[in-house]
């Protein structure tokens, strides 16, 4: 059934704060010790984890062969890559509180949890494209699912699901999570990392 609970992964001694899937695993970021961890998503185990380059990361996303992680503090964008976990670059600003991130095959989109939201911007020169509301009273986190878009309410718990093209709101499920920072699509289900109790949850959609 569609917004159920699949299973959990956790608890980490970790402040989870940012998730992405790679295709094989996910990355969860580490807002207490400024590291991203590589989590087996069969059995839950952390593989190794990389540096953040962020004094305070956020959002996470994986655009085919590297990360990007926001930092709330310089508002930089910062593009690591997996293998060597070196910084391969950095983009600017696009809002007051960057936060949740997304890439939808082509562009990045990151969430402004104050303004609430929603930027496109262009990963090779990081020009702002567009811009659209992000139907949640605090924005947290982003994902796409191929069609469409994931946005996370930190403050309403729910999960809303977005048409990237028209900005209309397409329905809503419940987030699962006390503290829900943090979000990713597997091309199948939902992953929500819960800041509050270290747990990741699987969800269907």
């Amino acid at each position: 059934m569609a917004g159920t609970v699949i299973r959990s992964l956790g608890p980490y001694l970790i402040s989870t704060l940012g998730l992405a899937f790679d295709g094989r695993a996910l990355w969860v970021g580490d807002r207490a010790t400024f590291y991203i961890n590589q989590v087996d998503i069969v059995s839950g185990t952390i593989i190794r984890r990389l540096g953040a380059f962020a004094f305070r990361p956020a959002g996470m996303a994986f655009d085919g062969r590297a990360l990007w992680v926001a930092d709330r503090e310089s508002k930089y964008i910062y593009q690591v890559d997996v293998v060597s976990g070196a910084l391969i670059r950095r983009l600017g600003t696009y809002g007051f509180d960057n936060y949740g991130l997304a890439f939808d095959g082509r562009a990045l989109w990151v969430v402004d949890r104050t303004n609430k939201y929603i930027y496109q911007a262009d990963i090779i020169s990081g020009t702002l494209i567009r811009r659209l509301g992000a139907y949640a009273f605090t924005p947290s986190c982003l994902a796409f699912d191929g069609p469409a878009m994931w946005v996370v309410d930190y403050t309403n718990k729910y999960l809303y699901r977005v048409d990237p093209v028209s900005g209309a709101l397409i329905r809503r499920l419940g987030a699962f999570a006390f503290d829900p920072y943090g979000l990713a699509f597997d091309g199948r289900t939902l992953w929500v990392a819960d800041y509050d109790n270290y747990y990741i949850y699987q969800i269907s959609i």
